[in-house]
């Protein structure tokens, strides 16, 4: 845990806890739900959004490139992240996980003294319809249903929808580097 991090003093929320159904601006039937684990078949529909992703949307040089790195990107932050998929279909077409600021694997278990760190991903076919908004919402009620509390992100200062959306559920900025925007935000409840 940093704690060089200033978070909010007032709590966001309450966040709509998965699993919920919505429709999005283009009449599709999504639905958000938590991910317990990667295992399986969800580590397998997760990796084939990621093999689907758009190399040009990447950043900070995450998600990775190619079956194989990206197989083992998620198996390797997913034994302590928290995650959150956004299905049309039944297929995986956008990824939100918190994964622990800490190195401390102990710490995790007490997880409203850890700071966690967020990163999103939709697909490119699927976004501007408002998934992103409902896939974060999902990913915060489900991490304020976990205990979680403390949450922060960098975006890039020129990717101006993603800070509307980051500061339309609550974000703040928090600090700035040359390339990139700090932002926290401090959960409350679950809804």
């Amino acid at each position: 845990m940093s704690g060089a991090r200033t978070y909010p003093d007032d709590p966001s929320g309450p966040f709509p806890a998965p699993p919920t159904t919505f429709e999005d601006r283009e009449g599709r039937t999504i639905t958000i739900e938590a991910l317990e684990e990667f295992a399986d078949e969800a580590l397998e529909d997760v990796v084939a959004m990621y093999v689907q992703f758009d190399p040009e949307d990447r950043a900070q040089g995450i998600p990775p490139t190619g079956e194989e790195r990206i197989r083992d990107w998620l198996e390797a932050i997913g034994e302590s992240s928290v995650n959150v998929v956004a299905r049309h279909d039944g297929d995986v077409i956008g990824h939100a996980m918190l994964v622990p600021d800490t190195e401390d694997p102990s710490a995790i278990e007490h997880r409203s003294d850890v700071e966690w760190e967020l990163a999103i991903f939709v697909l490119q076919a699927y976004q501007r319809a408002g998934i992103g908004t409902q896939l974060l919402e999902g990913l915060l009620g489900h991490a304020a249903e976990s205990g979680i509390e403390r949450v922060w992100l960098t975006v890039e200062r020129w990717n101006n929808p993603a800070i509307a959306l980051y500061e339309r559920v609550g974000f703040e900025a928090t600090g700035t580097e040359s390339f990139e925007q700090e932002m926290a935000i401090r959960l409350g409840e679950a809804e």
